[in-house]
């Protein structure tokens, strides 16, 4: 996608034609590459679809900061987003995209419209599996000759289907019937646009997760926002548009940060106040740099395995293999150990030792890192694990019979301050999960 890691002058994409302009923000072709726009970010603040207005001098600059602090973790973290640098305090370039006509709302808790669709459900009510909603973007209540009880109708729609049902977002769902339901043919505009769903609400649950876990690295928690999607040149489904702080709710001590602030009536200095907080903790995003050591006593211990497993979640050369035997060289083990913990103090060690477990706890009594033992030969000298498991004081070594497991605990153990690793081990566990409350 040609994601930039450092800012670009803009003067390397100069400004063409004006594409299209909204409330927020103008779209301009760059000059002389019809394949690249850029997104002009304004002052401009809206609510209620408009009939809310105001300027905030610093906004646009604030915005921009915001979805582009946004967009370079999401590329960290192989998202695919319509997004290539920053050219300047209130624009970025990105790939033109034909954009999809859906908002794709993701859900942790119950706030906003969603209580009004569901007003059993108290403020807050928390959902262990992501809900994940579609709206039709319209304007003007109308959807090409039809005209509309509201603008952004919710969305019902299973793939495949011949029709979709469109609901008032505001009004209680129980009980309510669709004001119309659409043929497919007078929504889609792209060639077999159903199968792009699936294909939103994977990429969208991801992002989620990876932005879920940046925030409650801030301390902060994300409990829901809006994305939207489009097609580049070659077709691709790319996350388009902007992620800012009018794009999803972030909860602070019990209170808004972002744009729900405005909706509810604040002041526009405290707007801005907030915004402003939310460009400062966003540009704090980043994944951290960690390792997965796994540590063999010989080279007849096949660690491959655990190598297949944990490889994908870390680029390079992040998942290092040790071979050294703690009781037989004990002096190389240490020099060994105090290297790698003071090269990449963020790891996990995995200790895969075949005869004799106790390597395990002997290298967790000298180090701070986390260290998971895996007896090499539990099937065939079951006895040995006690080695592993009846560990003296101060040697907090954990004992994993299952190499996969153990790779998954080093993972689960590294995912609390990787947004990546979180989004891939929580979207696992997500598959599983069951909301036990009725929507």
């Amino acid at each position: 996608m040609g994601i930039e890691t450092a800012d670009r002058p803009a003067a390397d994409y100069p400004l063409g034609a004006l594409l299209t302009e909204g409330k927020t923000k103008k779209i301009h072709q760059v000059e002389g590459n019809p394949e690249l726009v850029v997104v002009v970010s304004k002052d401009d603040i809206t609510a209620g679809d408009g009939a809310k207005h105001d300027l905030i001098a610093d906004k646009g600059r604030l915005a921009n900061q915001t979805a582009c602090n946004v967009f370079r973790l999401l590329a960290a973290c192989d998202i695919p987003i319509a997004f290539t640098a920053q050219t300047g305090d209130t624009t970025f370039v990105a790939p033109g995209c034909r954009m999809l006509p859906y908002e794709v709302v993701l859900r942790r808790e119950a706030h906003g419209s969603f209580l009004k669709r569901n007003p059993h459900l108290a403020k807050g009510q928390l959902f262990p599996r992501l809900l994940t909603e579609f709206y039709l973007k319209t304007e003007g209540r109308r959807w090409k000759d039809h005209e509309l009880t509201c603008d952004d109708p919710y969305m019902r729609y299973t793939d495949g289907e011949p029709s979709i049902a469109l609901f008032d977002p505001a009004r209680p769902l129980h009980g309510q019937e669709p004001f119309l339901e659409l043929p497919v043919a007078e929504v889609f505009s792209e060639p077999e646009e159903w199968r792009h769903f699936a294909e939103m609400r994977r990429i969208a649950a991801k992002t989620f997760l990876v932005l879920e876990k940046a925030w409650q690295i801030e301390g902060r928690s994300l409990v829901d926002f809006k994305v939207e999607f489009g097609l580049d040149a070659n077709d691709t489904l790319l996350l388009a548009d902007v992620i800012d702080n009018d794009s999803w709710r972030v909860v602070e001590d019990g209170a808004y940060i972002d744009k729900q602030v405005y909706r509810d009536g604040g002041a526009l200095d405290d707007v801005a106040s907030k915004f402003r907080r939310v460009a400062e903790l966003t540009g704090r995003f980043r994944l951290p740099r960690q390792r997965i050591v796994i540590w063999r006593g010989s080279p007849s211990d096949d660690v491959g395995m655990l190598v297949d497993a944990a490889q994908p979640h870390f680029p390079g050369e992040a998942v290092q293999v040790i071979t050294c035997s703690a009781h037989k060289e004990p002096v190389a083990a240490a020099a060994n150990l105090a290297r790698i913990t003071q090269e990449v103090p963020n790891s996990v060690l995995i200790a895969y030792i075949g005869r004799s477990n106790g390597a395990g706890p002997t290298l967790s009594a000298t180090t701070t890192l986390p260290v998971i033992t895996v007896p090499a030969n539990v099937k065939d000298f079951p006895d040995d694990v006690w080695s592993s498991l009846r560990a003296p004081s101060k040697v907090p070594v954990l004992t994993v019979l299952e190499p996969s497991n153990a790779v998954l605990a080093a993972l689960q153990i590294l995912a609390a301050r990787n947004p990546r690793i979180y989004a891939h081990v929580r979207a696992d566990i997500e598959a599983r999960m069951q909301n036990v409350v009725q929507v």
